[in-house]
Protein backbone atom coordinates (compact mmCIF):
# COMPACT_ATOMS: atom_id res chain seq x y z
CA UNK A 1 0.00 0.00 0.00
CA UNK A 2 1.44 3.26 -1.06
CA UNK A 3 0.83 5.27 2.00
CA UNK A 4 2.08 8.63 4.34
CA UNK A 5 1.49 9.43 7.68
CA UNK A 6 0.53 12.86 9.03
CA UNK A 7 -1.15 13.86 12.05
CA UNK A 8 -2.12 10.68 13.01
CA UNK A 9 -3.31 9.49 10.23
CA UNK A 10 -2.38 7.22 7.30
CA UNK A 11 -2.69 9.10 3.70
CA UNK A 12 -3.41 6.33 0.64
CA UNK A 13 -3.43 7.44 -2.99
CA UNK A 14 -5.92 4.58 -4.60
CA UNK A 15 -4.00 5.39 -8.30
CA UNK A 16 -1.21 3.82 -6.21
CA UNK A 17 -2.35 0.81 -4.04
CA UNK A 18 -3.21 -2.40 -4.82
CA UNK A 19 -6.74 -3.14 -5.63
CA UNK A 20 -6.99 -5.19 -2.92
CA UNK A 21 -5.87 -2.97 -0.10
CA UNK A 22 -8.56 -0.50 -1.59
CA UNK A 23 -11.45 -2.78 -1.35
CA UNK A 24 -10.72 -3.54 2.12
CA UNK A 25 -10.15 -0.09 2.84
CA UNK A 26 -13.54 0.57 1.34
CA UNK A 27 -15.43 -2.41 3.12
CA UNK A 28 -14.20 -1.68 6.42
CA UNK A 29 -14.17 2.10 6.84
CA UNK A 30 -18.04 2.36 4.58
CA UNK A 31 -19.72 -0.23 7.43
CA UNK A 32 -22.21 -1.67 8.17
CA UNK A 33 -23.44 -1.35 4.48
CA UNK A 34 -27.04 -2.27 4.02
CA UNK A 35 -27.38 -5.72 1.92
CA UNK A 36 -29.31 -6.29 -0.91
CA UNK A 37 -30.40 -9.87 -1.51
CA UNK A 38 -30.95 -9.14 -5.37
CA UNK A 39 -32.75 -12.08 -7.60
CA UNK A 40 -32.53 -11.56 -11.28
CA UNK A 41 -33.73 -13.93 -14.07
CA UNK A 42 -31.86 -14.74 -17.15
CA UNK A 43 -33.51 -15.14 -20.93
CA UNK A 44 -33.88 -18.26 -21.07
CA UNK A 45 -35.61 -18.49 -17.65
CA UNK A 46 -32.60 -19.05 -14.92
CA UNK A 47 -33.84 -17.71 -11.93
CA UNK A 48 -30.53 -15.88 -10.15
CA UNK A 49 -29.94 -14.96 -6.62
CA UNK A 50 -27.07 -13.00 -5.20
CA UNK A 51 -26.25 -10.61 -2.35
CA UNK A 52 -24.90 -7.22 -2.62
CA UNK A 53 -23.74 -4.70 0.17
CA UNK A 54 -22.70 -1.97 -2.46
CA UNK A 55 -26.33 -0.98 -1.86
CA UNK A 56 -28.45 2.08 -0.88
CA UNK A 57 -31.73 4.20 -1.24
CA UNK A 58 -32.06 7.35 -3.35
CA UNK A 59 -35.45 9.23 -3.04
CA UNK A 60 -38.89 8.33 -2.35
CA UNK A 61 -40.77 10.48 -4.74
CA UNK A 62 -40.36 8.14 -6.96
CA UNK A 63 -38.65 5.46 -4.65
CA UNK A 64 -35.27 4.35 -6.30
CA UNK A 65 -31.96 2.41 -4.99
CA UNK A 66 -28.94 0.97 -7.06
CA UNK A 67 -26.80 -1.40 -5.67
CA UNK A 68 -23.43 -2.27 -7.75
CA UNK A 69 -22.17 -5.62 -8.98
CA UNK A 70 -18.39 -5.26 -9.98
CA UNK A 71 -16.59 -6.91 -12.29
CA UNK A 72 -14.37 -9.74 -10.93
CA UNK A 73 -10.56 -8.33 -10.03
CA UNK A 74 -8.63 -11.61 -11.41
CA UNK A 75 -10.19 -11.31 -14.81
CA UNK A 76 -13.02 -8.74 -15.58
CA UNK A 77 -15.60 -10.64 -15.55
CA UNK A 78 -19.25 -9.80 -15.14
CA UNK A 79 -21.80 -11.44 -12.47
CA UNK A 80 -24.33 -13.29 -13.90
CA UNK A 81 -26.74 -10.66 -12.16
CA UNK A 82 -25.54 -7.63 -14.66
CA UNK A 83 -25.35 -10.12 -17.54
CA UNK A 84 -28.95 -11.03 -16.59
CA UNK A 85 -30.01 -7.48 -16.14
CA UNK A 86 -28.22 -6.45 -19.76
CA UNK A 87 -30.76 -8.34 -20.99
CA UNK A 88 -34.02 -8.35 -18.61
CA UNK A 89 -33.76 -5.09 -17.17
CA UNK A 90 -36.01 -6.09 -14.24
CA UNK A 91 -35.21 -7.22 -10.51
CA UNK A 92 -36.39 -7.70 -6.95
CA UNK A 93 -34.04 -6.24 -3.96
CA UNK A 94 -34.75 -7.99 -0.87
CA UNK A 95 -33.72 -7.03 2.69
CA UNK A 96 -31.39 -9.35 4.78
CA UNK A 97 -32.64 -10.49 8.20
CA UNK A 98 -30.33 -12.22 10.38
CA UNK A 99 -31.99 -15.77 10.57
CA UNK A 100 -31.31 -16.12 6.91
CA UNK A 101 -27.53 -14.60 6.55
CA UNK A 102 -25.70 -18.17 6.20
CA UNK A 103 -28.20 -18.82 3.38
CA UNK A 104 -27.36 -15.46 1.61
CA UNK A 105 -23.80 -15.86 2.11
CA UNK A 106 -24.31 -19.43 0.48
CA UNK A 107 -25.87 -17.51 -2.47
CA UNK A 108 -22.91 -15.46 -3.08
CA UNK A 109 -20.89 -18.48 -4.29
CA UNK A 110 -19.83 -17.94 -7.77
CA UNK A 111 -22.12 -21.39 -9.09
CA UNK A 112 -22.30 -21.66 -13.07
CA UNK A 113 -25.03 -19.83 -14.83
CA UNK A 114 -27.31 -22.28 -15.12
CA UNK A 115 -27.89 -23.04 -11.40
CA UNK A 116 -30.47 -21.32 -9.12
CA UNK A 117 -28.78 -19.89 -6.09
CA UNK A 118 -32.51 -20.31 -4.88
CA UNK A 119 -32.44 -24.00 -5.07
CA UNK A 120 -28.92 -23.57 -3.74
CA UNK A 121 -29.11 -21.34 -0.27
CA UNK A 122 -32.59 -23.66 -0.04
CA UNK A 123 -35.28 -20.87 -0.12
CA UNK A 124 -38.97 -20.77 -0.83
CA UNK A 125 -39.96 -18.08 -4.05
CA UNK A 126 -42.93 -16.34 -4.67
CA UNK A 127 -44.12 -14.90 -7.64
CA UNK A 128 -43.51 -11.17 -8.54
CA UNK A 129 -46.68 -8.60 -8.95
CA UNK A 130 -45.11 -6.41 -11.73
CA UNK A 131 -41.96 -8.26 -12.35
CA UNK A 132 -40.59 -11.41 -14.20
CA UNK A 133 -37.67 -12.01 -11.25
CA UNK A 134 -39.19 -14.18 -8.57
CA UNK A 135 -39.05 -12.71 -4.90
CA UNK A 136 -37.73 -14.74 -1.84
CA UNK A 137 -40.24 -15.39 0.85
CA UNK A 138 -38.31 -15.86 3.45
CA UNK A 139 -36.96 -12.50 3.80
CA UNK A 140 -39.55 -9.83 5.37
CA UNK A 141 -39.09 -6.84 2.98
CA UNK A 142 -39.26 -6.98 -0.79
CA UNK A 143 -38.70 -4.49 -3.81
CA UNK A 144 -39.80 -4.91 -7.62
CA UNK A 145 -38.26 -3.00 -9.26
CA UNK A 146 -37.58 -1.71 -13.25
CA UNK A 147 -34.12 -1.03 -14.08
CA UNK A 148 -33.38 2.54 -15.54
CA UNK A 149 -29.92 2.94 -16.11
CA UNK A 150 -26.53 1.03 -15.60
CA UNK A 151 -23.55 2.93 -15.14
CA UNK A 152 -20.53 1.64 -15.94
CA UNK A 153 -17.51 2.70 -13.30
CA UNK A 154 -14.28 2.24 -14.99
CA UNK A 155 -15.02 -0.87 -17.14
CA UNK A 156 -11.86 -3.07 -15.79
CA UNK A 157 -11.13 -5.38 -13.15
CA UNK A 158 -12.71 -4.79 -9.96
CA UNK A 159 -14.83 -1.78 -11.52
CA UNK A 160 -18.43 -1.30 -10.15
CA UNK A 161 -21.79 -0.88 -12.39
CA UNK A 162 -24.29 1.14 -10.55
CA UNK A 163 -27.81 -0.41 -10.98
CA UNK A 164 -30.05 2.35 -11.14
CA UNK A 165 -33.44 1.15 -10.40
CA UNK A 166 -36.90 2.26 -9.75
CA UNK A 167 -39.51 0.70 -7.14
CA UNK A 168 -42.48 -0.24 -8.71
CA UNK A 169 -43.77 -2.42 -5.75
CA UNK A 170 -43.18 -3.01 -1.83
CA UNK A 171 -44.02 -5.41 -0.15
CA UNK A 172 -43.79 -5.91 3.64
CA UNK A 173 -44.43 -9.18 6.00
CA UNK A 174 -47.15 -8.18 8.49
CA UNK A 175 -45.21 -9.86 11.01
CA UNK A 176 -42.36 -6.57 11.49
CA UNK A 177 -45.72 -4.31 11.23
CA UNK A 178 -46.85 -2.46 14.39
CA UNK A 179 -48.91 0.70 14.07
CA UNK A 180 -48.00 1.17 10.67
CA UNK A 181 -44.10 0.95 11.23
CA UNK A 182 -41.43 -1.60 10.28
CA UNK A 183 -40.18 -2.34 14.02
CA UNK A 184 -36.18 -2.62 13.63
CA UNK A 185 -35.96 -5.45 16.17
CA UNK A 186 -38.59 -7.78 14.05
CA UNK A 187 -37.10 -6.58 10.78
CA UNK A 188 -33.90 -7.98 12.38
CA UNK A 189 -31.69 -6.88 9.61
CA UNK A 190 -28.03 -7.29 9.03
CA UNK A 191 -25.31 -4.98 7.81
CA UNK A 192 -21.97 -5.56 5.93
CA UNK A 193 -18.62 -4.58 7.48
CA UNK A 194 -14.77 -5.56 6.45
CA UNK A 195 -13.82 -9.03 5.76
CA UNK A 196 -15.99 -11.38 7.75
CA UNK A 197 -17.80 -9.01 10.19
CA UNK A 198 -21.37 -8.36 10.38
CA UNK A 199 -23.57 -6.00 12.18
CA UNK A 200 -26.96 -7.11 13.63
CA UNK A 201 -29.57 -4.31 13.98
CA UNK A 202 -31.35 -5.34 16.38
CA UNK A 203 -31.45 -4.97 20.72
CA UNK A 204 -28.93 -3.63 22.24
CA UNK A 205 -27.28 -2.23 19.00
CA UNK A 206 -30.38 -0.50 18.51
CA UNK A 207 -30.37 3.47 20.37
CA UNK A 208 -32.49 6.69 19.69
CA UNK A 209 -31.15 10.14 18.34
CA UNK A 210 -33.47 13.01 19.24
CA UNK A 211 -33.46 15.43 16.49
CA UNK A 212 -32.92 18.71 17.47
CA UNK A 213 -36.04 20.89 18.16
CA UNK A 214 -36.29 24.21 15.63
CA UNK A 215 -32.58 25.33 15.14
CA UNK A 216 -30.31 24.64 17.63
CA UNK A 217 -27.04 27.08 18.89
CA UNK A 218 -24.56 24.89 17.98
CA UNK A 219 -21.88 24.01 20.10
CA UNK A 220 -19.64 26.77 19.62
CA UNK A 221 -22.63 29.06 21.78
CA UNK A 222 -21.70 26.60 24.45
CA UNK A 223 -19.20 28.41 27.21
CA UNK A 224 -15.75 27.44 27.36
CA UNK A 225 -15.98 25.41 30.49
CA UNK A 226 -18.86 23.11 29.04
CA UNK A 227 -17.14 22.82 25.89
CA UNK A 228 -13.59 22.07 27.23
CA UNK A 229 -14.66 19.47 29.29
CA UNK A 230 -12.36 16.63 29.90
CA UNK A 231 -15.53 14.11 30.85
CA UNK A 232 -18.00 15.32 28.39
CA UNK A 233 -18.00 13.42 25.09
CA UNK A 234 -18.48 15.25 21.52
CA UNK A 235 -21.57 13.60 21.31
CA UNK A 236 -22.81 15.32 24.89
CA UNK A 237 -21.77 18.45 24.10
CA UNK A 238 -23.78 17.99 20.51
CA UNK A 239 -27.10 17.09 22.62
CA UNK A 240 -26.49 20.53 24.59
CA UNK A 241 -25.88 22.29 21.29
CA UNK A 242 -29.45 21.08 19.90
CA UNK A 243 -31.15 23.18 22.84
CA UNK A 244 -31.91 26.73 21.28
CA UNK A 245 -30.65 28.45 24.01
CA UNK A 246 -29.39 28.39 27.35
CA UNK A 247 -30.95 29.01 30.87
CA UNK A 248 -30.43 32.49 32.41
CA UNK A 249 -28.93 32.23 36.00
CA UNK A 250 -32.29 33.06 37.31
CA UNK A 251 -33.51 29.79 36.34
CA UNK A 252 -30.52 27.78 36.90
CA UNK A 253 -30.97 29.04 40.42
CA UNK A 254 -34.69 27.79 40.74
CA UNK A 255 -34.14 24.32 39.26
CA UNK A 256 -31.76 23.84 41.51
CA UNK A 257 -33.10 24.91 44.72
CA UNK A 258 -36.08 22.21 43.30
CA UNK A 259 -33.11 19.68 43.32
CA UNK A 260 -32.22 20.16 46.97
CA UNK A 261 -36.06 19.90 47.82
CA UNK A 262 -36.59 16.53 45.66
CA UNK A 263 -35.80 13.65 48.54
CA UNK A 264 -36.59 10.82 45.75
CA UNK A 265 -34.04 12.27 42.94
CA UNK A 266 -31.98 10.77 40.74
CA UNK A 267 -28.85 8.77 41.04
CA UNK A 268 -27.43 11.55 39.37
CA UNK A 269 -29.31 14.01 41.27
CA UNK A 270 -27.59 13.02 44.07
CA UNK A 271 -24.64 12.75 42.37
CA UNK A 272 -24.58 16.25 41.27
CA UNK A 273 -25.71 17.72 44.98
CA UNK A 274 -22.57 15.57 46.64
CA UNK A 275 -20.87 17.77 44.21
CA UNK A 276 -22.47 20.92 45.37
CA UNK A 277 -21.23 20.24 48.81
CA UNK A 278 -17.61 19.87 47.52
CA UNK A 279 -17.23 22.71 45.42
CA UNK A 280 -15.93 24.75 48.01
CA UNK A 281 -13.78 22.11 50.01
CA UNK A 282 -12.81 20.76 47.32
CA UNK A 283 -13.15 22.53 43.89
CA UNK A 284 -12.00 20.26 41.29
CA UNK A 285 -13.78 16.71 42.79
CA UNK A 286 -16.97 18.66 43.39
CA UNK A 287 -16.88 20.08 39.85
CA UNK A 288 -15.65 16.81 38.18
CA UNK A 289 -18.63 14.67 40.07
CA UNK A 290 -21.18 17.62 38.15
CA UNK A 291 -19.75 17.05 35.13
CA UNK A 292 -20.30 13.28 35.54
CA UNK A 293 -23.92 13.68 36.72
CA UNK A 294 -24.48 15.54 33.79
CA UNK A 295 -23.08 13.36 31.60
CA UNK A 296 -24.91 10.39 33.01
CA UNK A 297 -28.38 12.71 32.49
CA UNK A 298 -27.66 13.01 29.05
CA UNK A 299 -27.19 9.48 28.30
CA UNK A 300 -30.62 9.20 30.40
CA UNK A 301 -32.04 11.80 28.07
CA UNK A 302 -32.57 14.65 30.25
CA UNK A 303 -31.20 17.06 28.66
CA UNK A 304 -33.10 19.65 31.09
CA UNK A 305 -31.18 18.88 34.17
CA UNK A 306 -28.11 18.21 32.13
CA UNK A 307 -27.53 21.64 31.23
CA UNK A 308 -29.15 23.43 34.11
CA UNK A 309 -26.42 21.75 36.35
CA UNK A 310 -23.73 22.84 34.18
CA UNK A 311 -24.04 26.26 33.85
CA UNK A 312 -24.72 26.44 37.53
CA UNK A 313 -20.76 26.38 37.00
CA UNK A 314 -20.34 29.46 35.70
CA UNK A 315 -19.08 31.38 38.66
CA UNK A 316 -16.60 28.39 39.59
Amino acid sequence: MNTTKASGFISVDPDQSPLKEVHNLLLSGVSPRPIALVSTISEDGVDNLAPFSFFNAFGANPPYIAFSPAYSGKDGSAKDTLLNLEKVPECVVHAVPYDMVEQVSLASTDYSSDLSEFVKAGFDTLDSEVVKPKRVKNSPFHMECKVEQIIPLGGTNGSGNLVLCRVVRFHVSEAVMENGKMMPDALDLVGRNGFNYYTRASGAALFTVDKPTGQGMGIDQLPDFIRESSILSGNDLGKLGSLEMLPNQDAVQKYISKLRMDKEGTTYTKLFLHGMEDLESNPVQGRKDIEISAKVALNEGDLEFAVHILMSLTDY
